[in-house]
């Protein structure tokens, strides 16, 4: 029976817009209750930070290149993997040889289905929080300021809205 008082969740995506539209994506995708379970941050504060994955962020960071394999017509142009988020760049092109038109949705779904399949091997527990984050990239300026935000995350992992002690 299902349960009609659950509050409903409230789509982040933009109305009328065509997720399968080529373009540029900035999405993070977070874990189940934000635990640190792909990387740790090392360096800090006495040297550059570095990201030093572990076995389920090593997993993570093969089926984020496999998307390429599985959809001829994407690229990951920028990520990094934090100990609970990845953000990413990514990029559709429907002009490519394609397989169909997927949209950002099916494309995160299939790249958590098939990391949670690949770590069920060594880890029992849960992964991702449900949903994710997506930002449509609208010009150059805006994928520069995503890009740096990318590149300078570890340094900045303190400060960070999903840091956890």
């Amino acid at each position: 029976m299902l349960n009609t008082d659950l509050p409903k969740r409230k789509s982040n995506r933009l109305k009328n817009y065509d997720y399968s539209a080529s373009g540029y994506y900035f999405i993070t995708i977070c874990t189940a209750n934000r635990k640190k379970l792909f990387s740790f941050v090392v360096g800090q504060p006495l040297a550059a930070a570095e990201i030093k994955l572990t076995k389920i962020g090593k997993n993570a960071e093969t089926q984020l290149f496999n998307l390429e394999k599985r959809y001829k017509n994407i690229q990951i142009e920028k990520y990094v993997i934090m100990p609970n988020h990845i953000h990413l760049i990514l990029k559709i092109n429907n002009t490519a040889a394609a397989s169909g038109r997927p949209t950002v949705s099916n494309i995160i779904r299939a790249y958590k289905s098939i990391t949670t399949k690949e770590c069920r091997k060594f880890y029992d527990g849960d992964i991702w929080q449900t949903s994710f984050y997506d930002h449509i990239i609208r010009n150059e300026n805006d994928y520069l300021k995503i890009w740096n935000y990318i590149d300078t995350n570890p340094d900045k992992w303190a400060e960070d809205k999903y840091y956890a002690e």
